[in-house]
């Protein structure tokens, strides 16, 4: 559905993507993960024909039609809620769809019944004629996610869709992402959040410095790249231990047949292992 085959972009000095390859399959949640200045945000800006790459090729479609980005008919195919805010804060919540809509050059009735299927899909139905600056954050991101969808995109972009918002407003845009992908719909995710990728995502690539570094299932990734396991116990008496092995079953049956056991939890690696082990640990800016 979406392809980048060995594109590279450079800005300057930076290298920002460096010979990237990687295939999205129709339908799937496929996790785009990477440290701040991976080339994430150039790699998909590329993708919806924003910047233009140094050498390779970007395909959009189905196979037997697939175009690049530059093909108004590909560009057809894509939506994108980007992490700034895309909303006109003194239009109401249907204006801002009304005017996102025109766009699109939908007919009216048409456009009529998508805002009511995208104002009841992000729960925003009860204050469609309110005016955004009112929102609360959980509320423009779900407005800014209507807007992306009013053409009922092939291929959706979410670029942090839960950046700043309190955990019931995260719930229900996970939601109506799951939804969304019901439907049908490829979806290309985002997020600094792990654990929203580990839950939802079909695949995920962590990339750095513009290069895939692992691409895989969540449970392949752990497998591969998460390490070792953690058994902590407690024994009546004495300090906690703390055992790191590939095998904590047998630890833990070993610590119980030992008897004076009195706690005992296991730590296991997740996706937030995986990219820190991948991409190490210091700050990036």
């Amino acid at each position: 559905m979406l392809r980048w085959n060995n594109v590279k972009k450079r800005f300057g000095s930076v290298q920002a993507v460096d010979g990237l390859t990687l295939e999205i399959r129709p339908g799937e949640i496929f996790g785009l993960l990477g440290p701040n200045g991976a080339g994430k945000t150039t790699s998909i800006s590329m993708a919806l024909g924003l910047i233009l790459p140094d050498s390779g090729e970007i395909l959009i479609g189905p196979p037997g039609s697939e175009r690049p980005p530059s093909d108004p008919k590909a560009r057809t195919l894509l939506g994108v809620a980007p992490q700034s805010l895309a909303l006109y804060d003194e239009l109401t919540g249907r204006e801002n769809l009304e005017f996102f809509g025109s766009l699109y050059s939908l007919p009216r009735a048409t456009l009529n019944e998508r805002i009511a299927e995208a104002l009841n899909l992000t729960g925003l139905a009860d204050r469609a004629h309110h005016r955004a600056v009112g929102y609360s954050g959980g509320m423009k991101r779900r407005l800014n996610l209507a807007a992306a969808i009013l053409h009922r995109p092939a291929v959706l972009f979410l670029d942090e869709p839960t950046a700043g918002v309190d955990p019931q407003s995260r719930h229900a845009i996970v939601g109506i992402v799951e939804k969304l992908k019901a439907t049908g719909t490829t979806i290309i995710y985002s997020t600094h959040y792990m654990e929203e990728a580990q839950k939802m995502c079909d695949r995920i690539a962590i990339i750095e410095k513009g290069r895939v570094l692992a691409l895989d299932t969540v449970d392949g990734l752990i497998r591969a790249h998460g390490g070792s396991s953690v058994v902590e116990l407690r024994r009546a008496g004495s300090d906690s231990q703390r055992i790191v092995t590939d095998d904590p079953l047998t630890v833990l049956s070993g610590a119980i047949s030992g008897g004076d056991l009195q706690e005992a939890s296991v730590l296991r690696p997740d996706l937030e292992s995986v990219f820190l082990n991948l991409t190490g640990r210091n700050l990036r800016d």
